[in-house]
């Protein structure tokens, strides 16, 4: 273990380094570093066991951008975010031998001791992902993991500390002024006379970097948020964390305004295998973190105090049945309609197969107005965000079609995808407004985000324009629209007329909402399965159903399958049963008897 003197928050290279250097020591051999290539040698595990085990990850601080001016650099943060672009990799020197002893630059973007020249060194890589805020997420969910009072912490820092780097960033500021044009410094050669070279595409890799400043200030963060994070990660098989995924991130946090401008005399060797990013924009204006421990979040992850019983299917009950008259409140007493709300918050993309997808139920709810949606439109959207992790409304409107940048687009020219609206992630949550639309002319423009909008209805996939050629992503959004009629727009898979007989008026407590997010994140998360002889019963209803009935379709037969199996899933039940089919058979004879 480390010894006592390193501070695993305040001094997490202290921590790294120890770990190497006795690893390296007791390895023995004339390479004895070569074996941690793409490797941990223990100093991970040491944070793991910090954080996880002995209650750490409660004193580690959360990076967001109310706090950048608050963390010390060089300490442990954790950042919570979606990756909105992968960078490809990073080469750089991750172990040198310093005389006798082997020292390491890994979790760093630079070395602290002086390398000597020529010197014993190994080229090691790491991965580098552009973060953002999650596009959507509430407020609620940054409860759940608060980290300690920065206010605080911020009087660590000395008066002196504070000064330099209120220097550091007036001269960034210079730099960037004056380097406009786009020139680079001689620090930025990739091929050095004294041996250390690196291919071309190496360079293409590295030169990522840069790419992720340049875009502080660009297009590419969600909209309404200046901040962003470089998150570099070592020794991870790439396939590990893929594009849009909501991760949290723990590593050394660097954001230091002295990094910004390297000398261009400068004899570190990590900077001639760097690209030198302060021509176009220094790293003071985006955050670096050198990730040692990282995991993907669920709904689950958000929950303040997950109750410690297992999900009985009578304690999943008595909360559905809460939620469900809160739900049926919210809806102006319309049962109906929080019913069919109630299995579209439940559903999830389950499968695919071809370009059928199993679980989805988009739906629409016909009968509002502009009046109506300032009552329970902003009603449900209130809703939305008290209990959903991620939750958006588009106002659609003939403008707004027109004008929004739904789709994410690659920049070959700076080797950036920008964000688009529709680039969320999964569990999102998406509102329509359609009462907003009125007669007007769609610009190609206006025709194309259309299409996105309803190819995302119906396949549950987002087009991303990569210039010369178009790629299809999965995805997996919730998508409710409020519309006056049938939205001809949005093809959802319920149609259901409103029926409000009452005046919202509700408020639900704390606990009661806590006991829906925790709901809602078990019932999503359960395995679904139908019993042979259930699934032949059903199948020869469905026979006769379409005997009596000609109209009806593979699609709407498909929908009551998916519905049925909600509704089962929404009383704790793992398999799918008659008597969940029969109540999703009377809820389609309701429904059709309002579509009448």
């Amino acid at each position: 273990m480390v010894g006592p003197q390193y501070d695993l928050v305040g001094n997490p290279l202290g921590a790294v380094r120890s770990t190497f250097e006795r690893a390296a020591a007791e390895s023995g051999g004339h390479e004895p570093v070569a074996a941690f290539r793409g490797k941990d040698w223990g100093a991970t595990e040491v944070f793991r066991s910090f954080l996880f085990e002995l209650g750490g990850l409660d004193k580690v601080p959360v990076l967001d951008e109310s706090n950048l001016g608050l963390i010390k650099p060089n300490t442990l943060v954790r950042f919570r975010g979606m990756v909105q672009d992968m960078l490809g990799n990073e080469f750089y020197v991750g172990a040198f031998k310093d005389g006798s002893t082997w020292r390491t630059n890994k979790f760093s973007d630079s070395s602290p001791f002086s390398m000597p020249h020529p010197c014993d060194s190994h080229l090691w890589e790491r991965h580098l992902f552009h973060c953002v805020p999650v596009p959507g997420q509430n407020s609620w969910t940054r409860e759940s993991s608060p980290g300690p009072d920065l206010r605080r912490m911020a009087s660590c820092l000395t008066s002196e500390q504070r000064e330099k780097r209120k220097r550091g960033a007036d001269n960034d500021a210079m730099d960037v002024s004056e380097s406009g044009s786009g020139e680079t410094s001689s620090s930025s050669k990739k091929t050095k006379d004294d041996g250390v070279q690196i291919s071309n595409s190496s360079v293409e890799m590295s030169m990522n970097e840069e790419h992720v400043l340049e875009m502080n200030g660009g297009d590419h963060h969600i909209p309404g948020s200046p901040f962003s994070c470089l998150v570099k990660v070592y020794d991870m098989p790439e396939s590990q964390v893929k594009l849009n995924d909501v991760s949290e991130f723990i590593g050394v946090y660097t954001f230091d305004p002295e990094l910004a401008a390297p000398s261009d005399n400068s004899d570190d060797i990590m900077f001639d295998l760097m690209e030198d990013v302060t021509a176009q924009l220094p790293p003071s204006k985006v955050p670096r973190l050198h990730c040692l421990v990282w995991r993907n979040l669920s709904a689950h992850d958000f929950l303040p105090r997950p109750p410690a019983v297992e999900p009985s299917a009578i304690l999943l009950r008595g909360i559905r049945q809460s939620l469900l008259s809160h739900l049926t409140l919210v809806l102006g007493k319309d049962e109906l309609a929080a019913q069919c709300l109630l299995l579209h918050l439940l559903s999830r993309l389950r499968n695919k197969v071809d370009v059928v997808t199993v679980g989805r139920l988009s739906l629409n709810f016909t009968g509002f107005n502009r009046e109506s949606v300032s009552i329970f439109g902003n009603q449900l959207n209130n809703l939305f965000q008290r209990l959903l992790p991620y939750s958006q409304v588009i106002p659609l409107s003939i403008e707004y079609l027109n004008t929004a940048t739904l789709q994410p687009r690659k920049d070959n020219q700076s080797g950036r995808l920008v964000t688009g609206v529709l680039q969320l992630p999964q569990g999102t949550h998406l509102t329509f407004d359609e009462t907003l639309l009125q007669s007007g002319s769609l610009t190609s423009k206006g025709v194309e985000n259309t299409m996105l909008l309803k190819n995302l209805m119906e396949s549950q996939k987002v087009e991303y324009d990569f210039e010369f050629y178009k790629l299809e992503m999965a995805t997996d959004v919730q998508l409710l629209t409020l519309s006056e009629g049938k939205s001809n727009i949005l093809p959802s898979d319920l149609i259901v007329p409103f029926r409000p007989s009452s005046v919202p008026a509700v408020n639900a407590s704390s606990e009661e909402l806590e006991s829906c997010r925790w709901y809602l994140a078990t019932v999503r998360s359960l395995p679904q399965s139908t019993e042979t002889d259930t699934y032949q019963m059903i199948q020869d209803e469905m026979v006769n159903a379409m005997r009596d009935d000609r109209s009806l379709g593979c699609s709407e037969l498909s929908r009551w399958l998916t519905m049925a199996q909600i509704m089962a899933a929404s009383f704790g039940e793992k398999s799918l049963s008659m008597e969940h089919w029969q109540m999703v058979k009377e809820l389609e004879r309701l429904r059709k008897e309002r579509l009448q």
